[in-house]
């Protein structure tokens, strides 16, 4: 029997122009650019014309796609209706996953294949994720959704449609990095995931729906909010060394450390860290980012593992008010820029993902009649 790769680590199974990463040296890089050079100069709509296109646009271009984002972004009555019908307990990825699906019944071009099409159900998608995350979250509290402003980008708008305020312009800015930073990530598992379905030539809302199914699984999405949680849960500053200390000796996992890939500091954990930082300071609640430095420091010096991409956009969520249990969703409303521009490159080069399985069952089994059994 061939080699087993279990969970396909270190398996290369297709190559790919849109991101690269760099586990030993901790690099991001999309599409020849370093993700520390994007989250400083471009923003979340630059990164998403960059993911589909393979290149940075100029003014023209990316004022074209900020204006075919603004007119996607509202969703029909029907979405708004449905999502007002689910069940308030249930986690709200749950909510996410079933909008999505149902936005193919309400798209006219959900069975076209052509790469035009594709390209604007790419947008829509992109334009709309958000728009279905803040309505939901205000439908569940009994609040009324807030419709999207035009004058506003893509980050702000999200901020906006779930408070109802518009947001500080520092604030909007960080949220926007933040977007950035989460855009893609190479062949993850929901990646992956929606690349297997459009493998199959299925249509892109399936796809993408097959992406969300998978980042709602623990062991990929998720880690940021159980950050929060035990932050919360900690309480102060002066608590954080013992509480990790009791998690360490009881052997329990620590969330927000470790990555498949990286090994040594993840590189958006850098940026992360700095937005905790400056956010907590503006709205002045520096305590989640002080627990948070305890937390790494003593997490370096006891095991030697960094802090990833989860541990630091927990707090810099929470400052920017948003509820804990939306924090793997605003990991989709980004991530959807990179789950689009991954199908829309296995629909240009497509072969059906099927690998073999080496089997591990009984041989040569006789079958034995019912009455006999």
């Amino acid at each position: 029997m061939a080699e087993v790769k279990t969970g396909l680590q270190d398996v290369v199974i297709a190559t790919s122009e849109i991101c690269s990463i760099d586990g030993q040296q901790g690099r991001l890089v999309y599409r020849g650019y370093e993700i520390s050079d994007l989250a400083e100069h471009s923003t979340f709509e630059e990164v998403v014309y960059l993911l589909w296109s393979g290149s940075l646009p100029n003014r023209a271009e990316l004022a074209r796609l900020r204006k075919q984002l603004g007119e996607n972004r509202a969703v029909s009555p029907e979405i708004l209706d449905l999502l007002k019908r689910l069940p308030p307990a249930r986690h709200p990825m749950e909510a996410l996953r079933t909008a999505v699906s149902a936005l193919s019944l309400y798209d006219s071009e959900s069975e076209d294949m052509s790469e035009e099409a594709n390209r604007r159900k790419a947008i829509r998608l992109t334009a709309q994720m958000g728009t279905i995350v803040a309505s939901y979250a205000r439908i569940r509290e009994g609040k009324e959704a807030v419709a999207p402003d035009p004058g506003l980008g893509h980050a702000a708008n999200f901020l906006y449609m779930l408070t109802g305020k518009k947001p500080k312009e520092e604030d909007a800015r960080w949220f926007d990095i933040a977007l950035i930073l989460h855009a893609d990530h190479s062949f993850n598992a929901s990646t992956f995931a929606a690349r297997v379905t459009a493998s199959t030539l299925s249509d892109m809302h399936s796809a993408i729906t097959s992406a969300i199914g998978a980042l709602k699984g623990p062991l990929h999405g998720g880690a940021n909010e159980r950050v929060m949680r035990m932050l919360l849960e900690i309480g102060s500053v002066d608590k954080a060394e013992d509480y990790l200390r009791g998690l360490l000796a009881r052997r329990e996992k620590v969330m927000g450390f470790g990555h498949r890939v990286y090994r040594t500091r993840d590189p958006r954990a850098t940026i992360l860290e700095k937005m905790s930082e400056e956010l907590g300071h503006s709205a002045g609640q520096t305590k989640w980012f002080e627990m948070s430095q305890r937390i790494e420091g003593l997490m370096i010096r006891e095991k030697g593992i960094n802090a990833n991409v989860d541990f630091y956009s927990a707090s810099s969520y929470y400052v920017l008010g948003i509820p804990v249990d939306l924090y793997t969703l605003i990991f989709a409303l980004s991530r959807i820029s990179g789950w689009t521009a991954h199908v829309l490159e296995q629909y240009a080069d497509n072969k059906l993902i099927r690998p073999l399985a080496g089997y591990t069952g009984p041989t040569g089994l006789e079958y034995v009649l019912i009455e006999e059994r």
